[in-house]
């Protein structure tokens, strides 16, 4: 593997909020059914596998699906040393056919908010509706409206390190309710030179009536909502929505 996309990987960690992790984990055992056995979990967008790891930690049959092979190869990396049994897969969650079947489908970070348009979404929900047992658990989290639409635009973030620096800005996009991140990093290598990395992130939500038909048209019976990690219903401000539904 290019040892620059090691370190990358090794800076996007670095930059993401680790108590996020113990936030997204505490959340799900609130709202995953408690059982005795060691239950299947599918995590979509699992990224460098460290919340497949807390899940496994807690008990969960972890498998971890990413579209980059590069993220898995950290995250097997990362599995190995915290001594965890983990399935991680590449794929695409628009396709999940291959998956295989779970009690529990997860979806972090708002990577539902990468999906290009509200058809896609849909795909994902369907796709993940077939892949879930009967009374199974979906639970995703997305930008609600008013961070995309309020927060974001206009945002600004530089982080300068001994062997990295960091700038990211947030600017309104053309859809509504989107947004494109443009991230610049610069790592250093062995030599003490700086490589620079370009990003462009674009996300998109949507208002809580269209997740809302989406995964009843997807087949779901019910679902709940929450908000910023809280057991409780979203408020105006709200930056970021938690569904919980169930096949």
């Amino acid at each position: 593997m290019n040892k620059n996309y090691e370190k990358f990987a090794s800076v996007y960690d670095a930059i993401m909020d680790d108590s996020l992790y113990d936030l997204w984990t505490d959340f799900s055992l609130r709202h995953l059914p408690k059982s005795n056995h060691r239950k299947k979990l599918l995590e979509l967008a699992c990224g460098t596998g460290i919340q497949s790891v807390r899940f496994s930690q807690a008990g969960f049959d972890v498998t971890g699906l990413d579209l980059s092979q590069e993220m898995l190869d950290i995250a097997q990396k990362r599995a190995e040393s915290a001594k965890q049994k983990i399935a991680f897969q590449q794929g695409n969650m628009l396709d999940l056919s291959r998956a295989g079947k779970f009690d529990f489908v997860t979806c972090y970070s708002d990577s539902i908010c990468y999906m290009q348009d509200e058809v896609e979404v849909g795909d994902v929900f369907k796709q993940v509706y077939d892949s879930l047992e009967e009374d199974g658990v979906f639970i995703f989290d997305v930008h609600s409206t008013y961070q995309i639409d309020e927060i974001f635009p206009g945002y600004s973030y530089h982080e300068n390190a001994e062997d990295f620096a960091m700038v990211w800005d947030s600017f309104e996009d053309e859809a509504p309710h989107s947004v494109v991140h443009e991230l610049t990093f610069f790592i250093q290598d062995e030599d003490g030179r700086f490589t620079r990395f370009d990003e462009v992130h674009d996300e998109r939500t949507y208002e809580v009536l269209t997740y809302d038909i989406l995964l009843e048209q997807a087949g779901f019976k019910s679902f709940k909502l929450y908000a910023d990690f809280e057991d409780k219903e979203p408020t105006e401000t709200s930056k970021r929505w938690f569904f919980v539904a169930q096949k």
